[in-house]
């Protein structure tokens, strides 16, 4: 599943995947794997990346249940 809410949240504060990634301490590689769904970030890089956003875990990566 992609993580839309990761990407819009980095578009909101400007920043560019290659940006983040500097931020994050990973490649831009990662970040845009994350963004399409292809890597499960560990907790410690979902923190760095919430830091970085101003948002909280539950804000970029809780999935919401389709009931």
């Amino acid at each position: 599943m992609k993580n839309m809410k990761l990407k819009i949240a980095r578009m909101e504060k400007n920043l560019s995947q290659i940006q983040l990634a500097k931020m994050t301490g990973v490649t831009r590689q990662t970040i845009g794997m994350i963004e399409a769904g292809d890597f499960n970030p560990s907790l410690k890089l979902c923190i760095a990346i919430c830091r970085a956003l101003d948002k909280t875990l539950d804000q970029l990566f809780w999935e919401e249940d389709d009931l």
